[in-house]
């Protein structure tokens, strides 16, 4: 009972903190990456008319979207250069993404077409050795021009350049800040001679997340197969499907541990047979039937596994509620975004967690219990 009682703790407590984590890096993930996204089915350009502008204004699920631009480049810092996906984004963008509210130094100042600014991912920033808020002088930015193969006399004819001040750092997810710099989407397309009607996705902020689903269902309504609208999940499918691979093969794992602490119950319930073999004789030769026998044993087995189990989640309860109340554990390094382990505690944990044991109980009282009901009635030994 008390391995199991353990077990179960062990097993409540695990998956709470991974819980925790998972919950955090969606939250960082969903502060960069919108409810929704309109991307072209193939090719880089998206073309919106005017039309569809109206029609998704006119959906009164959306709260508000963001016309983008993103491409590959580089930046230049004097003589350190740094690969960059330059992501451009227009005036509503704050209002459909939590990028600007992790701005950590200097200002969301995206600047204009003709004097444009950009905002640096904390890794970029550090990578070309400048402080966002207090650079006196601009980078260069370089970035391919549509429709102009590489010369290999003169490669640099295949680049637009141009410069451009910093004006601050975002501190998000350490794969956000160091791949994203963030400018104004006008400034972009003028780099890459796009059209006013071009642009290269539409992030869109949903009102409420229920909606998602069915603002997804209308977008590719309105917009039709030449399009692909993506949640914010499908965005980052590996991600999703990593995490939720994880928290299975956890889940495994402490199966298994489970397995392999019900073997003490197996050897106790086979000694209790082996003691109580008159005891089985005398009922047997009263008019016990095989299955009254084999029900006395599986029930103590699954009284012991329950009574295990409660208590485990119990003090799993507990242990959580601690954590969250007292930081027990806290995170070493001070380098982290938060400075304690992370618990969230789920019903549907608990639920998996009592089922689990349940079964692997009844399983491993199975055996004892058939061998008690096998026993032959020999009350003169």
């Amino acid at each position: 009972m008390l391995a199991i009682v353990l077990i179960t703790a062990a097993f409540i407590v695990l998956l709470s903190v991974f819980n925790g984590f998972e919950g955090l890096v969606k939250s960082l993930y969903s502060t960069f990456y919108t409810d929704l996204r309109i991307i072209p089915a193939s090719g880089k350009i998206l073309t919106i008319n005017k039309s569809q502008e109206q029609q998704l204004h006119s959906i009164t699920d959306i709260r508000s979207f963001s016309y983008v631009v993103e491409e590959e480049a580089l930046l230049q810092n004097q003589d350190i250069t740094s690969p960059v996906f330059i992501k451009g984004v227009d005036s509503n963008y704050s209002s459909v993404t939590g990028v600007a509210s992790k701005v950590i130094r200097g200002d969301f100042n995206l600047g204009t077409v003709d004097r444009p600014s950009i905002v640096l991912g904390s890794g970029i920033e550090n990578a070309l050795a400048v402080e966002s808020d207090k650079n006196i002088f601009p980078l260069t930015a370089y970035m391919f021009r549509r429709g102009v193969n590489i010369n290999v006399i003169d490669p640099l004819q295949a680049f637009a350049a141009e410069n451009i001040t910093t004006t601050g750092t975002f501190f998000i997810q350490q794969d956000i800040d160091n791949k994203y710099a963030i400018t104004n989407v006008a400034f972009v397309k003028r780099m890459m001679s796009m059209k006013p009607d071009e642009y290269g996705s539409v992030e869109i902020a949903v009102e409420a997340p229920g909606k998602t689903e069915v603002v997804k269902k209308q977008l590719e309504k309105l917009f039709g197969k030449g399009y692909v609208v993506e949640t914010i999940y499908e965005q980052n499918k590996s991600l999703y499907s990593v995490m939720t691979l994880e928290k299975w093969a956890i889940y495994g794992v402490l199966t298994l541990m489970l397995i392999v602490a019900t073997f003490t119950m197996v050897g106790a319930l086979t000694m209790l047979v082996l003691e109580k073999q008159k005891d089985i004789q005398v009922l047997k030769s009263m008019g016990a039937r095989r299955q009254l026998v084999q029900k006395i044993f599986l029930t103590e087995g699954l009284l012991l596994a329950s009574i295990g189990t409660i208590s485990g989640m119990i003090l799993a309860i507990i242990i959580c509620w601690a954590q969250v109340k007292f930081k027990l554990v806290p995170i070493e390094g001070g380098t982290f975004l938060i400075d304690h382990y992370p618990v969230v505690l789920l019903p549907v944990d608990l639920l998996i967690v009592f089922t689990t044991v349940i079964i692997i109980a009844f399983i491993a009282s199975w055996f004892p219990s058939r061998k008690a009901a096998l026993q032959p009635i020999e009350l003169k030994s």
